[in-house]
C-alpha cells in the first residue's frame, strides 16, 4: 500500500464517527419533527372532537345542546286525558242539547323544537287529541335582532289574552275562562315581530285565518294582532309581582262573516251560547288583563270587548270577563316567564317520595254576553272550584267542579278530572 492510500483510510478512519453522529442527529431531529406534527395532529382532532361534542340531559323534557352553545334541540310532548261527569235541568238540556258522561284525550302532542346558530329558532308541535295530526306551533324565525328582538313566521298564537299565552300546561283550571274561548284569536298563520325583556314585553302581528293545518287559501283578508304587558312591581325573584297588560285586534272576518260562541269551561260539553253566522265585515276586539302573585296566593282577571261592523248597520258590542283567586296549601308560588309575559311552570317544594308534592285549591267565576242589537246569543256565567296536585313537576292531577248558569234556560253542573304529564 502506498503513502497516499494510507493517508485516504485513516482520513476516512477519522470522519466516519462525527458523519455518523452528525446522520443521527438527523434522524433525530426528523423524528421529533414528525412527533410534534403528530401531536398537533391529534390535538387538533381533539379540538374538533370537543368542539362537535352534544350535551344530552332530562330537565322536565329531553334536551340536547352543542358544546359552544350554538345548537339547542328539545323534544317531546303532553297527554291530557279528561273525564267528566254532568247534571243539568231538563229545560236547559232542551236548548242545548242532551248532557252526559264522557272521557276524551283532550291533548296528546309531539314536538320538536330548537335554536340553531344562535340565531334562528324553529318548532313544529302535532296535536293527535282530535284524531288526526293537526298543526299547533309550526313556525321558524330569528332572534336577538337589534331594536325589534325577534321575527317569527308560520303557525302559532297570535299575541292575545295572558290566559291564551299561558301553556294548557300551566293553567290553573281544565279549560280556559268563557272570555277567551270566545273571543280569543288562538293560533294562526301569519308573521309576528316581538320582545321581550325582564320588566316589559310588546309583540305585534299580521294573521290570516287558517285551518286545523295552518291553511288559508283565497283568503284576502289579514288581521292585525297586538300585545303589551308590563310588570310595575316585581320582587323576591317573581314571589310577589304585579302583572299588567294590554291586547288589541282588528279583524276582517273570512267572507264577511262573524260568528261568537263557548263551552261552559268543559270541552266535553255542547255549547251554551252561540250567535250562529252573523253579516260583518270588521271586528275589533280589546283585552285588559291583570294578575298578582303575592306568595303562595294569586288572583288574575281579564276583561274582553268585541265590537262589530255589521252589515245591517246595527254594530253589536258583546262584553266578558273573568277574575279568580288561587292559593298553594303547600307554600309555592305561581312561576312567571317574564320575557313571554306568561306564566310558567310549577316545581313543587318537595317531589313526591320527599314530600306530598304541591297542592293548589282556586275558584273562579266567569261571565259572557253574547247579546246585544238584533243578536241573540245568550248569557252565560260560571263558577269553577279546583283543586290540583302536582307530585312532580312535569305530573298534574286536576279536579273542577263547574257550576253553569244560561239565562233564561237554566243551570248545569260537572265534575272532570284530567291525569297530565309533559316531557
Amino acid at each position: 500500500m502506498n503513502r497516499t492510500a494510507l493517508i485516504c483510510l485513516l482520513a476516512l478512519g477519522l470522519l466516519a464517527p462525527p458523519l455518523a453522529a452528525q446522520e443521527d442527529m438527523a434522524e433525530e431531529k426528523t423524528v421529533e419533527k414528525r412527533l410534534q406534527a403528530l401531536e398537533e395532529a391529534m390535538a387538533g382532532e381533539k379540538e374538533e372532537t370537543k368542539s362537535s361534542d352534544w350535551d344530552f340531559k332530562w330537565s322536565n323534557g329531553f334536551k340536547l345542546s352543542s358544546a359552544d352553545g350554538q345548537f339547542k334541540l328539545k323534544f317531546g310532548g303532553r297527554i291530557q286525558n279528561d273525564y267528566a261527569f254532568y247534571s243539568a235541568d231538563d229545560e236547559l238540556e232542551a236548548v242545548v242539547g242532551s248532557l252526559g258522561e264522557g272521557t276524551e284525550f283532550r291533548r296528546a302532542r309531539l314536538f320538536f323544537e330548537g335554536e340553531l346558530y344562535d340565531r334562528v329558532e324553529f318548532k313544529a308541535q302535532y296535536d293527535f287529541g282530535g284524531g288526526d295530526a293537526d298543526f299547533k306551533d309550526v313556525y321558524l324565525g330569528l332572534t336577538d335582532l337589534p331594536v325589534i328582538g325577534g321575527v317569527r313566521v308560520g303557525h302559532f298564537k297570535e299575541p292575545f289574552s295572558l290566559e291564551e299565552q299561558t301553556s294548557s300546561k300551566y293553567l290553573t283550571f281544565m279549560e280556559r275562562a268563557l272570555p277567551i274561548e270566545a273571543f280569543s284569536p288562538g293560533r294562526n298563520t301569519g308573521i309576528m315581530v316581538h320582545r321581550g325583556e325582564e320588566r316589559y314585553t310588546w309583540a305585534a302581528g299580521l294573521f290570516r285565518d287558517a285551518d286545523d293545518f295552518g291553511n288559508a287559501a283565497d283568503a284576502n283578508e289579514i288581521n292585525l294582532t297586538g300585545r303589551i304587558t308590563g310588570l310595575p312591581w316585581y320582587s323576591e325573584d317573581g314571589s310577589r309581582l304585579l302583572h299588567l297588560g294590554l291586547s288589541v285586534s282588528d279583524r276582517e272576518p273570512t267572507d264577511d262573516s262573524v260568528r261568537f260562541r263557548s263551552r261552559p269551561e268543559s270541552h266535553l260539553a255542547p255549547r251554551f251560547v252561540n250567535t250562529d253566522h252573523f253579516a260583518g265585515d270588521g271586528v275589533t276586539l280589546v283585552d285588559l288583563e291583570s294578575a298578582l302573585v303575592y306568595g303562595p296566593f294569586s288572583a288574575q282577571a281579564e276583561y274582553i270587548q268585541a265590537d262589530v261592523d255589521s252589515l245591517d248597520g246595527t254594530d253589536p258590542s258583546f262584553d266578558s270577563f273573568y277574575v279568580y283567586g288561587s292559593y298553594f296549601l303547600t307554600g309555592e308560588h305561581r312561576p312567571y316567564k317574564n320575557k313571554s309575559g306568561a306564566f310558567d311552570r310549577l316545581k313543587p317544594r318537595r317531589v313526591l317520595g320527599e314530600g306530598s308534592g304541591a297542592w293548589e285549591v282556586a275558584v273562579r267565576y266567569s261571565t259572557l254576553d253574547l247579546t246585544d242589537a238584533s243578536i241573540t246569543g245568550g248569557e252565560l256565567d260560571d263558577v269553577t272550584l279546583a283543586l290540583n296536585w302536582y307530585p312532580y313537576s312535569n305530573v298534574r292531577w286536576m279536579l273542577n267542579y263547574v257550576m253553569a248558569d244560561l239565562d233564561g234556560a237554566g243551570e248545569a253542573d260537572s265534575v272532570q278530572m284530567r291525569f297530565q304529564i309533559d316531557f
